[in-house]
């Protein structure tokens, strides 16, 4: 298996999969995607639905990684999944909701579905440094809307070879989030808040990706940049993982019949996550539609209801703060995948310089042929959790609120039920104040309290990481502007 960047347009250079997560970014700007994308047969799906998750994980990562052995990813995958940091049971349970099957992914040691991809994917960049011959150490920047940050931190906490620094907006993440960033251990991690929004982190971020200098300044120094965050190949295809393990589990379960087709509905801001289910789907898992669910921030629905990407338009922080972005990184490899290279290319280039692209009817087509597209507001989530709980007792997430609205509004654009399975990206207690607040309660200022008041209210546990929290003391307060983010770097970097 080999990849090649998503803007080159002639004669690609081709890198494989350890190549690859180490690098991160591609040269030219571009992501890294697969030349070919590997077929799961019925016989396949069959076997793996007879065998753990950590195993599934070995057999479908061995399909893209190629370079790996069996032994290591399998290695990689049972450090990973296993207990203390998952349960023992699995790491994904799906609880039947309604007419919905929900898919909780945030079991994992920071309560959010980034564990799934952030615990094995240092793993797998350790081995990349050793297969690549690399001399250098890796140090990775993140640019986090809240849950990639801490999932990354975690996972990579006093790794060998490896340093992280992670960028967040200083008021665009939860008390909870910012708390488990801040107090993170490690003497290898650095967390720096930035003032701006997500896209000002991410593009502070590819900025610096981008620079010669700041690549010369810290080879110099005995390193190289990568990424953790979802442009990294490394950190989308285990992601791929639990879509499969989740059809193989309702198989199991007798609530899919054999070959019977799966809707899925996925909360997204940057479009990774389920762009990782639209390569399932291409790999033959039996999924129907893909529907896409966004927050105020409506910018993918937008796009794929009408063809046109305008990132021009209000930024709004919401309840759901993990979708509030306004730039899909991951939105490129799919426009590689309908559209082409040459096109691909071009849209970003549009992008980059007028804020805008649109594609032609015939790419517009084909993103409609596989993905729907819901957005909710504020208030719509906030009625969703109250729902959930009050119908089902069920206690949602404000992310897993947008998701469920969007099943709720596909329902009423088809004709009958179809298996419908909800990505569950987070512990309602990472957003404690804003689920209080839509169970119609008041809302103690300080977030622990109201994460204390959740648990009174709602009989559900916190998870014990979580509510441990408060009594730990922060590491790291800096705040820094955008253009202060290269020197921030630079400064970790003579640590």
């Amino acid at each position: 298996m080999k990849f090649v960047s998503t803007r080159s347009t002639i004669e690609p250079k081709e890198y494989t999969s350890a190549e690859v997560i180490k690098m991160g970014l591609a040269p030219d700007g571009g992501l890294f995607v697969p030349t070919e994308i590997p077929v799961l047969t019925p016989e396949m799906l069959d076997r793996l639905a007879k065998l753990p998750y950590a195993e599934r994980a070995a057999e479908i990562l061995g399909m893209y990684l190629t370079d790996y052995t069996h032994e290591e990813l399998l290695q990689a995958a049972n450090a990973a999944y296993g207990a203390p940091k998952f349960p023992a049971e699995t790491p994904t349970p799906i609880k039947k909701v309604g007419d919905v099957d929900l898919l909780e992914l945030w079991h994992g040691p920071t309560s959010a579905f980034k564990d799934m991809a952030l615990q094995i994917m240092p793993h797998l960049l350790s081995m990349a440094l050793a297969k690549t011959g690399e001399t250098r150490d890796a140090l990775i920047l993140v640019a986090t809307s809240g849950d990639t940050g801490k999932a990354a931190l975690e996972g990579y906490a006093d790794v060998p070879r490896v340093r992280i620094q992670v960028f967040y907006p200083t008021d665009g993440v939860s008390r909870i989030q910012k708390k488990q960033m801040a107090t993170q251990q490690g003497a290898n991690v650095n967390v720096t808040a930035i003032y701006g929004n997500f896209d000002d982190a991410q593009n502070g971020v590819k900025a610096i990706f981008s620079d010669p200098a700041m690549a010369e300044a810290l080879d110099a120094k005995g390193m190289f940049l990568s990424s953790a965050n979802s442009i990294n190949w490394g950190r989308l295809v285990p992601q791929i993982v639990y879509y499969v393990s989740a059809y193989c589990d309702l198989k199991n379960a007798g609530r899919l019949a054999d070959g019977e087709a799966m809707n899925v509905v996925v909360p997204t801001g940057n479009f990774g996550n389920i762009f990782a289910c639209c390569l399932a789907k291409r790999m033959g898992l039996p999924i129907g539609k893909m529907i896409c669910a966004s927050n105020q921030n409506n910018i993918l629905t937008d796009f794929i209801n009408t063809g046109v990407y305008d990132k021009r338009r209000t930024f709004y922080q919401t309840v759901s703060p993990s979708m509030d972005i306004l730039i899909s990184s991951n939105l490129e490899r799919l426009l590689w995948l309908l559209a082409g290279p040459e096109k691909c290319r071009r849209y970003m280039e549009e992008l980059s310089a007028n804020g805008i692209y649109t594609v032609e009817p015939d790419v517009l087509a084909a993103v409609q042929e596989e993905f729907a597209a819901y957005f909710c507001d504020e208030a719509m989530t906030a009625k969703t959790v109250k729902e959930y709980f009050e119908t089902y007792k069920y206690l949602s997430d404000t992310h897993t609120a947008v998701a469920l609205a969007a099943a709720k509004q596909h329902f009423r654009h088809i004709d009958g039920k179809c298996a419908t399975l909800v990505a569950s990206t987070a512990s309602p207690y990472k957003f404690s104040p804003a689920v209080l607040g839509a169970l119609g309660k008041e809302v103690p200022e300080d977030g622990f309290d109201a994460l204390r008041a959740l648990q009174k209210v709602s009989s559900v546990p916190a998870p014990e990481r979580l509510a441990n929290l408060e009594t730990q003391e922060d590491r790291f307060t800096a705040v820094v502007r955008p253009d202060e983010m290269k020197e921030a770097v630079l400064a970790f970097a003579d640590m």
